[in-house]
């Protein structure tokens, strides 16, 4: 009888009672930046901007918002975030900043430095706590809670940079795991510390039959890769061969759609998929209920969020922000509208333009999916094809053919004075089908107007399809020192990063 089991879902029901989700979600919002305001007002970016006077203010969120102006990372780094590369203390957040999360957001671009305040710790781990505590809700059996959690994420191997430890968040966050959780992780310190992908892969095969794994967490398309090594390496049908109490997947980091097909064929039995949004620059959002996808925004705990219209009076073709954009704030989003995210945040990041877009699917629940990236739209001529569109697509299209494309990217470029599309497959499964262009195509009409619109004037003359193995994705991420932690494929490739593309694909297509 799994008595501790019984005793921690107690534990985990009766906290769950404990949860209130803030009922005025915009004063809940104010609270937060009121707090951050006066915790960082004697810093160097406080003192710059005035805060003390901002919180004098009979509006506070306006007088925010007309006095701070919105930074993405590189004038953010360049104006204030560089001190810190010195040890310089008290910049935009107050003290001495003692991690950085390397983030490139996509595997494109040099990697970003993104300061992890230890009060940004605190947080993280007191939204960790919550989300667990939300799993109540699901059919889970008292033996669950006695099973060990694999997390599989970027090395804790943490560099000192004289300063300061850099990593992947992922890696931070393990590094800092509570003494009474260690029980249960996987795969350890002693794995999680290994630097090398494939090594930190071997071993986890190596070490898997002496587990059992109640629940995986992790970046989607690495998760993959882990559990097909582990199947292929013990000649197994399915995971559940070898952990068959594995029941609960949460995932993060990409949108699950493109690999949830491929993940399915590797279970034996039904597994909870739970989605979560955390981010270099804190965690934004996670599932909270079972009878949803979407993810529920975390309004009261340490950032402070505004909301961009991600339309073409406030972004260039190429998803900058332009000046004096519109924001909005959390009392007047509307439901299905794409916005770019700005985030204030208790680790000293101000109006920082993270990089994705997002969709409420529910304003009163706070509840939204993540859409895209504002520099992953393609639009070369007003289609403002978002990664959720193609994400859709891609979707329909496994259904149709009764396969998966588990990873995929899309190129335009000019064509005959006008446009084209190309995209890229990835598969280990290829179908028979000459008209797979044609399919998505007409998957895109139906999901985008503007997309329709532009095909119909053939303004977008041709889309082509070129079908490649995973591989080919995966070597890819190799050569640009990509592989594992929280690095993803970037869906829409453009300019030297789709030539390097094309170069680097060039032996595989000559192999067809």
């Amino acid at each position: 009888m799994p008595i501790i089991g019984k005793i921690i879902k107690t534990g985990i029901s009766i906290g769950y009672k404990a949860i209130h989700f803030p009922e005025a979600p915009l004063q809940a919002q104010e609270n937060v930046l009121r707090k951050l305001l006066s915790t960082a007002q004697n810093t160097q970016f406080g003192q710059y901007y005035q805060f003390h006077n901002l919180l004098k203010s009979g509006n506070l969120l306006q007088a925010f918002r007309q006095t701070v102006p919105v930074f993405d990372y590189d004038l953010l780094y360049r104006q204030w975030w560089h001190q810190y590369q010195t040890g310089a203390e008290n910049v935009t957040w107050p003290g001495k900043i003692n991690y950085f999360a390397l983030s490139s957001g996509t595997s494109t671009g040099s990697s970003k430095y993104i300061p992890v305040s230890n009060q940004m710790l605190k947080t993280m781990k007191q939204v960790a706590v919550r989300h667990i505590l939300s799993m109540a809700q699901y059919p889970l059996p008292d033996d669950f809670w006695e099973k060990q959690i694999l997390m599989l994420g970027g090395s804790t191997n943490l560099k000192w940079h004289n300063h300061f430890y850099v990593g992947d968040l992922s890696g931070i966050t393990v590094a800092k795991l509570p003494i009474w959780f260690r029980q249960f992780y996987r795969p350890g310190a002693q794995i999680a510390h290994t630097d090398d992908w494939f090594a930190r892969l071997d071993q986890i095969a190596r070490e898997a039959p002496n587990w059992d794994i109640g629940a995986i967490t992790g970046i989607p398309s690495w998760m993959r890769l882990l559990l097909q090594h582990i199947i292929q390496q013990h000649k197994l049908k399915t995971i559940h061969d070898l952990w068959p109490n594995l029941q609960v997947m949460v995932h993060g980091g990409i949108a699950f759609e493109p690999y949830k097909k491929a993940m399915q064929e590797l279970f034996g039995k039904p597994v909870i998929f739970i989605d979560t949004y955390p981010a270099s620059e804190g965690y934004i959002a996670h599932q909270s209920r079972p009878d949803t996808h979407a993810m529920q925004l975390i309004a009261d705990k340490g950032i402070f969020f505004e909301f961009v219209p991600f339309t073409d009076a406030n972004f260039t073709a190429n998803g900058e922000i332009l000046p004096n954009a519109q924001t909005l704030l959390i009392n007047e989003v509307q439901p299905d509208t794409d916005y770019a995210l700005l985030l204030s945040t208790c680790s000293g990041a101000w109006r920082y333009l993270i990089g994705d877009t997002i969709k409420f699917t529910d304003t009163q629940r706070c509840e939204l999916l993540v859409t895209g990236r504002t520099k992953h739209f393609l639009s070369l001529c007003g289609e403002h094809l978002s990664v959720d569109n193609m994400n859709h697509a891609v979707e329909q299209l496994e259904t149709e053919l009764n396969t998966h494309f588990p990873e995929f990217t899309v190129a335009g470029a000019e064509y005959q004075n006008a446009y084209a599309h190309h995209w890229y497959l990835g598969t280990d499964t290829p179908p028979k089908a000459d008209n797979l262009p044609q399919l998505l195509d007409g998957y895109l009409k139906t999901l985008n107007d503007d997309y329709r619109t532009e095909r119909d004037t053939n303004v977008i003359k041709t889309i082509t399809a070129t079908l490649l193995p995973t591989a080919a994705f995966y070597g890819w991420m190799q050569q640009q020192g990509k592989m594992g932690g929280q690095h993803k494929f970037p869906r829409v490739l453009k300019g030297e990063t789709y030539q390097n593309w094309l170069q680097y694909i060039e032996p595989w297509l000559a192999e067809q």
